[in-house]
């Protein structure tokens, strides 16, 4: 596949964003294996931008791995095209959180402030907030319902493991403070539809996930336009598990 046959699919599938063809390099590759990764990137990067046909937005993928140089120039080479948007590719992809904050917090006043800026491919909550401190504002990832598929629900009081024996004889609802469809089935139940092998229980915890993920985004802009983000996020250190395996 090249950069325009990329963007020939994404113009036919009619989506309202869409992306530059890129190369996704391990994070700890050699310097010079990034700077060649990189210019690749940028090369694509244009050549799918002077094929788009349609009024699509386009965004660039910044690529550069864990080196802030090479980060800094992709870029500015990217900002020079004037994309819609930006996104930031190449991170939760084997480095540590640390190393993934550094990146996003270095990138946010390089980006520009009037485009939105797109991670890619993050979707843990604790990696949401920190994330958006740092002036991300959108993201995609597998695994609100990868986890589901294992028992593992994403609630307002942190992760809970639902298959584990604690949960048995547990009538709570999955979430306490969370009213969805999920809230009239029992802990208990949920469970014994994962050992039962039933696909509602894979259904119901996925849903929850869903749920949980949306209702976090919109207290985080809630928390935004009151000015007190960081405030919510020693709220949420306080009153969930996300932070606690750090």
């Amino acid at each position: 596949m090249s950069p325009e046959d990329s963007i020939k699919v994404q113009e036919d599938l009619g989506a309202d964003i869409i992306m530059s063809f890129d190369e996704c390099p391990p994070p700890y590759e050699t310097d010079e294996y990034m700077k060649t990764s990189v210019d690749r990137t940028i090369r694509w990067a244009k050549r799918g931008k002077d094929a788009l046909k349609t009024d699509q937005a386009l965004f660039g993928i910044v690529q550069g791995g864990l080196n802030k140089d090479l980060r800094k120039y992709c870029a500015e080479e990217l900002i020079n095209m004037d994309f819609p948007g930006y996104s930031v590719g190449g991170l939760s992809v084997g480095e540590t959180k640390h190393e993934m904050y550094e990146i996003t917090k270095f990138l946010n006043p390089i980006l520009p402030f009037d485009k939105p800026r797109y991670l890619m491919g993050v979707g843990a909550p604790d990696d949401l907030i920190m994330n958006v401190i740092n002036g991300m504002d959108m993201f995609d990832c597998v695994l609100p319902t990868r986890i589901a598929r294992h028992g593992t629900a994403l609630t307002t009081v942190g992760k809970i493991v639902i298959k584990n024996q604690t949960y048995e004889k547990d009538m709570n609802p999955l979430d306490p403070h969370l009213k969805t469809p999920v809230s009239k089935y029992s802990r208990a139940y949920i469970r014994h539809l994962f050992k039962a092998e039933e696909m509602l229980g894979m259904r119901l915890v996925t849903y929850q996930n869903l749920a949980y993920l949306k209702h976090l985004m919109k207290e985080i802009r809630e928390a935004i336009k009151e000015d007190r983000l960081l405030d919510y996020l020693e709220e949420m250190k306080k009153t969930t598990n996300y932070f606690k395996s750090r």
